[in-house]
């Protein structure tokens, strides 16, 4: 992955999708009925889909190594890289009063994230950069990997992913004082396809404060600071 430190970081912008790579809404895109099923339900027909889709591609499932794999996806796809879909998983956050009246820039750098791009279903794996200036409270630094990962454990677009952050921590934190920058790697674009291993993606959103280009010009100079 090209280190988010590099020279070039104060070019960083928010560049318009190209035409396949579209981003629909910002809102995940869910039906109305998407929770009616329970998870054991979810897992037992994902299980059934897959192996369809594994008898299909010829494999056979009766070996060892991969009669049980389709319950195996399932379980993944419901329980861990997808979780994200349920708003029972969001994660509360915790606020503290800003006893200290701290005003100045609070940054989260270097955020694990593992997501799956909703055109291909294979994994973006990156980084996320957090920083927020507080008004009356702050959060515990936890909850920003939490807030990070919550959003990214679901069917993805990189431009969504920072958009659902940075709107989630200004509902939260109670003010537009934030910045969300993520740089990633798309393996839809590594594994497959022009099958690039050494391009990233690098998307952005930047309120408020973050406007005013002397502090985004602070906070870029931070994540130069590695």
């Amino acid at each position: 992955m090209r280190d988010p430190g590099n020279n070039n970081i104060e070019k960083l912008i928010f560049e318009e999708p190209s035409n396949d790579h579209t981003l629909s809404s910002i809102e995940t895109p869910l039906r109305q009925d998407a929770f009616k099923l329970d998870d054991e339900l979810k897992i037992e027909l994902i299980q059934n889909k897959f192996k369809d889709i594994m008898e299909i591609l010829g494999l056979d499932l009766e070996d060892e190594s991969l009669k049980d794999t389709p319950k195996r996806v399932a379980k993944m796809y419901v329980n861990e890289i997808f979780q994200g879909l349920k708003p029972e998983n969001k994660p509360t956050p915790t606020l503290f009063e800003n006893k200290f009246n701290f005003k100045e820039m609070l940054l989260e750098k270097n955020i694990t994230i593992y997501s799956y791009c909703e055109h291909h279903f294979v994994p973006i794996i990156g980084k996320a950069h957090i920083a927020y200036i507080p008004n009356k409270h702050v959060i515990g630094l936890s909850k920003l990997n939490r807030i990070a990962q919550y959003f990214a454990k679901r069917p993805q677009v990189q431009e969504r992913l920072t958009i659902q952050i940075a709107d989630e921590l200004k509902k939260v934190l109670q003010t537009e004082d934030i910045a969300v920058i993520i740089e990633a790697d798309h393996l839809c674009v590594a594994s497959r396809g022009v099958q690039d291993v050494n391009s990233s993606t690098v998307t952005s959103s930047y309120s408020g404060k973050f406007q005013n280009s002397d502090i985004r010009h602070e906070l870029l100079t931070y994540l130069k600071e590695h």
